[in-house]
């Protein structure tokens, strides 16, 4: 067993085929949770599971579940899987990889005839992104509890349209019971979206802790009136105090070991160049792998706008409307063995991003894979690991899934 690899070329052709699906002109991928592009590529994934023999599930939420049965059915099933949706101007490996190298996994396993000690369970989770329904990590949350099922499935779009009612309208709202699936053990790999790996020269990284993440809303509300005739000790201008908050998130990151602060989004009322802005309203984020530092970081930003608005004389609304909290992955050795045994380099990291394995963990022994991808970039057209990368992490997982599965059964 321990000679078993994947095949790369047909890895790296299926990765191909299935970034066709919103491929966009950049050569990257456009492929939004609840779309008919998001269906077509669920579509395929249920094809090619069925095509190797398995039992296709579907939950409340949209989850996929293909089953392989094992030896002992009765057991905890070992199960791996990501994302097929991207962001607006996403590439062809985020998510996409990690539920690719698990349809490897299965197709290897399938061709050779090998009876696994327990089930493998391949998934695909709804709505990692958080792109076109928020929050993300939507559908692996509602699976683990940190999210109401009746809550997510009444979020909606830009466009007010029901993420429950697209599900639907795809054909990928399922009768499954959330949280019903018999899993023993989960592993995702995924490229990682980073620049470390490739700095280092390694082949893997043995992820060990997942970062912890805060979402905010934040709304400064002021007075709109003329550039021209209002006098600056007179103007209740909502713009300012907002470039001092985004300004203040970059000072709270610096100010924390490994702290990361951005702002993505921003609405601007009533966005006319000779009008003072009255109301603007803009995305908070801040990361960090400490839960101490992170929370620290969080009331530094409270405390920083409670004391602008008193200051200023005016209304500022922070929603801290998400929080992840920071996640140690307990089956990382699993795949530091499965490394080893495979002769990869490798080292220990962290993930700076927020990944569906990480409410796993929440459940099960879980574990994460990295690859290098070019640059680090990533969320970006120009993404890329090389089929070499690819096929190094789909044979870590391989035998981390082996590893796992032998472990269940003898306990």
């Amino acid at each position: 067993m321990s000679d078993l690899r994947i095949n790369q070329e047909r890895l790296w052709a299926s990765l191909m085929e299935m970034a066709k699906i919103g491929a966009t002109k950049k050569g990257g991928c456009n492929r939004l949770a609840g779309t008919d592009l998001d269906k077509q590529a669920r579509d395929l994934f249920v094809s090619w599971c069925e095509e190797a023999g398995c039992d296709v599930y579907i939950d409340k939420i949209g989850n996929i579940f293909a089953r392989r049965a094992g030896d002992d059915n009765h057991a905890p099933a070992v199960a791996t899987g990501s994302h097929l949706d991207t962001q607006p101007t996403g590439g062809k490996f985020d998510g996409v990889f990690g539920v690719l190298a698990g349809v490897e996994v299965l197709r290897t396993l399938h061709e050779n005839n090998i009876q696994t000690p327990t089930a493998m369970e391949f998934s695909v989770w709804t709505n990692e992104e958080g792109s076109r329904f928020q929050p993300a990590m939507q559908g692996s949350g509602v699976y683990a509890g940190r999210f109401d099922l009746a809550t997510e499935l009444n979020k909606t779009d830009a466009n007010g349209i029901r993420l429950g009612d697209e599900l639907k309208r795809i054909g990928y709202l399922g009768e499954e019971e959330i949280g019903s699936r018999p899993i023993g053990a989960f592993f995702e790999a995924h490229i990682e979206q980073g620049p470390i790996l490739e700095d280092e020269h390694k082949a893997i990284g043995v992820v060990r802790l997942g970062q912890g993440i805060r979402w905010y809303n934040i709304e400064v509300n002021g007075r709109e009136s003329h550039s021209g005739t209002t006098p600056m000790h007179l103007r209740q201008d909502a713009m300012v105090p907002a470039s001092l908050i985004i300004a203040e998130l970059e000072q709270i990151a610096l100010r924390h070991e490994n702290g990361l602060g951005t702002t993505g989004f921003m609405q601007v009322y009533p966005n006319s160049r000779n009008t003072i802005p009255g109301k603007v309203s803009f995305s908070a984020e801040l990361r960090n792998p400490s839960s101490d530092t992170l929370f620290t970081m969080h009331q530094e930003l409270i405390s920083f706008c409670e004391t602008l608005a008193r200051d200023r004389n005016l209304d500022i609304k922070v929603d801290p409307f998400w929080y992840f909290a920071p996640v140690e992955f307990s089956a990382s050795d699993d795949v530091k063995a499965a490394t080893q045994l495979l002769g990869y380099s490798h080292m220990d990291i962290y993930s700076g991003a927020g990944h569906d394995a990480c409410y796993m963990a929440d459940l099960v022994p879980t574990g994460m894979i990295f690859i290098p991808c070019e640059n680090g970039i990533s969320h970006n057209e120009i993404e890329y690991s090389s089929p070499e990368q690819c096929a190094a992490g789909a044979n870590v997982l391989l035998h981390s899934m082996l590893q796992a599965s032998e472990r269940i059964v003898k306990r």
